[in-house]
């Protein structure tokens, strides 16, 4: 599966994300592009990136940032220790 997520850095929160099968890369970067374009004249600090991972649950797990607030990533790890 291939994951396009736009990701504002400035909130530390995740704008939108679609899933594409891994056939439809072209898809994926023409959607990619076209995000990236229309982010031009807006606000900085927006992150467009196209990810690959076999599911939803572990792209969660490699790229926790997209996902959770730097608070609850801090406290899921102080719990670990």
């Amino acid at each position: 599966m291939l994951f396009l997520i736009h990701y504002n850095r400035s909130t530390g929160l995740l704008e939108s994300i679609s899933e594409f099968h891994d056939k439809d890369i072209a898809r994926a970067s023409s959607r990619k592009l076209e995000l990236e374009i229309s982010l031009l004249c807006g606000a900085g600090g927006q992150e467009v990136v196209l990810l690959e991972a076999d599911s939803l649950e572990a792209l969660q797990q490699t790229h926790k940032r997209y996902f959770k607030t730097l608070d609850e990533m801090q406290a899921n790890s102080g719990a670990q220790k």
